[in-house]
């Protein structure tokens, strides 16, 4: 079945980079990010929500780029949409993920367009953490463990 689009939302937990707590560096790293993937951008529309809460639209023939950046959680929360059958927006995440250094990402995935089954509906999700994170949860855990038995 033909999809018209792909879009990829990204969830980014404790970022260790503070870039997101400036909102004309923010901008200016993200549209050099566009450029840097060959893409001409169309327009780009940054606003200042409160002190916590940045949002920059990034506005290209071939998709766009939603960024919300809250710097007081150290999360970003970024929406790729690309318009076209055969787009790879991982190519992009990949790029974000450089960006933000987060620690724990989840990312869902859905084809735009698909009129095939129900089931094609549905997204598509992962969840990605940092291995000293991975490290420090099975630490917790174990000691947990030990302590009950005690």
């Amino acid at each position: 079945m033909k999809t018209t689009a792909r879009q990829i939302a990204i969830d980014m937990y404790k970022c260790k980079d503070n870039r997101f707590e400036n909102l004309d560096q923010l901008c200016q790293k993200l549209t050099d990010l566009v450029k840097d993937i060959n893409f001409e951008i169309s327009d780009c529309t940054a606003h200042k929500f409160d002190e916590d809460h940045l949002s920059v639209c990034i506005f290209f023939p071939e998709g766009s780029i939603v960024v919300h950046a809250y710097s007081q959680l150290d999360y970003v929360a970024a929406d790729l949409y690309l318009c076209q059958e055969n787009a790879t927006p991982e190519r992009y995440f990949n790029e974000l993920k450089k960006l933000f250094k987060p620690e724990k990402i989840k990312t869902t995935q859905l084809k735009r367009g698909d009129f095939g089954t129900v089931k094609d509906m549905k997204p598509s999700t992962k969840t990605r953490i940092a291995p000293l994170r991975r490290i420090s949860n099975t630490g917790t855990k174990v000691i947990r463990l030990l302590s009950r038995k005690n």
